[in-house]
């Protein structure tokens, strides 16, 4: 599809945490930027004037826009930093240097020491991280030092040098920092046991650490020590809020890429992540019209050779969602849980958005293509025999059993056509009753129709469950049209869709655009119909002895009481005071109709 204007873009940019690209018509990288929502931050470089010439002369360059859709507001700070120092765009200063965000590493050596580092060395020692803030990372180095002590200095503890008594003990153990294992005071067996304790705490599992502090802080509240108290909380706070997994860099993860695949009747999604060292450096997402009735596994293998040609990725592992044949050179896995798993997710997560803007974009720039679409989506969906160009949706609203109404609403290629909207008066039904209201309003409906010889539409839809779709049936039946006009009824509980003669309901995606329609509609018969009712109490509620007056309207009455505040007060009023309200001729009949009354 042909590059739509900017604005376009914009609008149909997610209100998501994210990472934003910006590109010239050249297709060169000028910006990388992170958002906690993409739509707000991106439309605010074009909704305001910036002092800045740099800032200006980049968004008078901005053609196309690309953006990557994470979990967290912390992730895409992160996958920021790593676009940025991969990509090197030209508008971007900070973050271009060597400086990274904070790690903390448990080395591996005897007696391993865990510190924060900024630096990975591919030495087998264990990275935990990247961290957005340091405070975070010093936090759990200290709550760790605090429950276990471990040793800071950088000896070499080879057990032939202990046991040769080189080390000394140093202020460190004296202060109760260390237990003393380059003299032989701690075991190398107990020493690991406190880094095993260590490592969980640092995946996240610090349930104890959390207690222990409580109680510690507790204990100084009780001691009147609020300042000891309130630095304890802090941390408290720190550590709640502490994530150890990052689904954008993760160091267990290397030199892979990423391909998923969301399809329609027209076309498949698929997107691309591409991961150096640890972190993403490339997502790209493409679309691929499906030319004959290609499944998902073909449309996938042709887009993994394109884009992996297209961005000459050296990889030699593939991660997917299934099994693909690429030949015996590529390592293709299907992970199932864990990192691996989070990152496929991610991958996925993106080509679903890439097609809901997609959607949106047509929407915008080429309506009836949109409709096209949607009606193609709908038949599918619902499994009908032909697009449902007209539709029709019926709701029952009678309020403590009061004033039993009806009500049609009609949408005409996806959206509402309102003139053609009905309400209708309950007139054979004694008292509340659903199922009898729902077949006399679709018997009276499509009677009507028939003797007007108006087109009958293509899909009929009941609010409520198989007893409500059972009334609409029943009325279809004895106008000789069950089986000419589909009709499903929807329950509101779980958003079931029932069918005619079938036990078991359809359940659509939550985020289909054929339940988002007939949703829309359901909701707009509703307020249809609850509109009608309310109107139809409330004129029962001031129905006054002045609409019984011949020649006297509502409007005539609304204006006497909105004067006079009562009928009282308009039966007694003088001739000439009833003339500047109402006029001569319908003052008139005022007058006579309460001379008449008094006789």
């Amino acid at each position: 599809m042909e590059l739509p204007p900017l604005e376009v873009q914009i609008k149909t940019l997610p209100l998501s945490p994210g990472v934003y690209l910006y590109f010239d018509k050249k297709d060169r990288l000028l910006y990388v930027g992170k958002a906690k929502t993409l739509k707000k931050r991106v439309s605010s470089y074009f909704n305001k004037n910036h002092d800045s010439f740099r800032i200006k002369t980049m968004v008078k360059n901005i053609h196309r826009i690309e953006h990557i859709v994470v979990d967290t507001e912390s992730d895409a700070l992160l996958l920021e930093n790593s676009l940025i120092k991969s990509r090197n765009p030209r508008y971007n200063i900070m973050l271009r240097d060597d400086k990274t965000y904070p790690w903390l590493v448990i080395k591996k050596e005897r007696f391993p020491r865990v510190f924060l580092t900024r630096k990975m060395i591919k030495d087998g020692s264990e990275y935990y991280g990247p961290y957005t803030s340091v405070r975070t990372v010093r936090t759990l180095l200290e709550l760790v030092k605090t429950l276990y002590p471990i040793r800071t200095c950088t000896y070499d503890l080879q057990q032939d040098k202990i046991n040769e008594g080189k080390f000394k003990l140093c202020l460190e153990y004296h202060i109760g920092n260390c237990k003393g294992p380059c003299t032989g005071l701690q075991h190398e067996v107990q020493y690991n046991r406190s880094i095993e304790a260590i490592r969980g705490i640092v995946k996240g599992d610090f349930k104890e650490a959390v207690s222990y502090f409580t109680e510690l802080m507790q204990q100084h509240a009780v001691d009147m020590e609020f300042e000891e108290a309130q630095q304890l909380k802090e941390k408290l706070e720190i550590l709640t809020r502490y994530q150890a997994k990052s689904t954008v860099v993760n160091p267990n993860i290397s030199n892979v890429d990423i391909f998923t695949i969301v399809s329609d009747e027209a076309a498949g999604y698929v997107n691309y992540i591409q991961i150096n060292h640890g972190s993403i450096t490339r997502s790209h997402t493409m679309e691929l019209k499906k030319q004959l009735d290609e499944s998902d596994k073909e449309l996938l293998e042709l887009a993994i050779v394109e884009l992996r040609n297209r961005f000459d990725s050296q990889s030699t592992e593939i991660y997917t969602q299934f099994e693909v044949d690429l030949g015996e050179k590529l390592k293709v896995t299907v992970p199932k849980l864990g990192d691996k798993k989070r990152v496929v997710d991610l991958s996925e997560r993106n080509a679903k958005f890439f097609r809901q803007e997609q959607f949106k974009t047509i929407k915008i720039v080429d309506p009836d293509r949109h409709t096209n679409r949607l009606m193609i989506q709908m038949k599918a969906d619902l499994h009908l025999d032909e697009e449902p160009r007209h539709m029709e949706c019926f709701d029952n609203s009678n309020i403590q059993g009061t004033n039993p109404v009806a009500a049609c609403v009609v949408f005409k290629n996806g959206k509402p056509s309102k003139k053609e909207y009905r309400n209708f008066n309950i007139k054979t039904v004694e008292g509340p009753d659903d199922f009898a209201s729902m077949e006399e309003v679709v018997y009276r409906r499509y009677r009507r129709l028939l003797e007007e010889d108006q087109p009958l539409p293509q899909l009929v839809i009941v609010d409520g469950g198989k007893g409500q779709l059972s009334s609409g049936v029943t009325a279809l039946e004895r106008l000789g049209l069950r089986g000419k006009i589909p009709i499903i009824g929807i329950a509101k509980r779980l958003e079931e869709l029932f069918y005619p003669d079938d036990s078991v309901p359809l359940y659509l995606d939550k985020r289909s655009e054929s339940l988002k329609i007939i949703q829309q509609m359901r909701n707009e018969a509703h307020r249809f119909g609850i509109t009608h009712h309310r109107n139809k109490r409330s004129k029962q509620a001031i129905e006054t002895e002045l609409d019984e007056i011949p020649g006297v309207g509502e409007k005539t009455v609304v204006d006497l009481l909105k004067h006079f505040r009562s009928v009282k007060r308009v039966k007694t009023a003088t001739k000439k005071e009833l003339i500047e309200i109402v006029g001569v001729s319908k003052t008139q009949k005022i007058l006579d109709f309460y001379k008449n009354e008094e006789k």
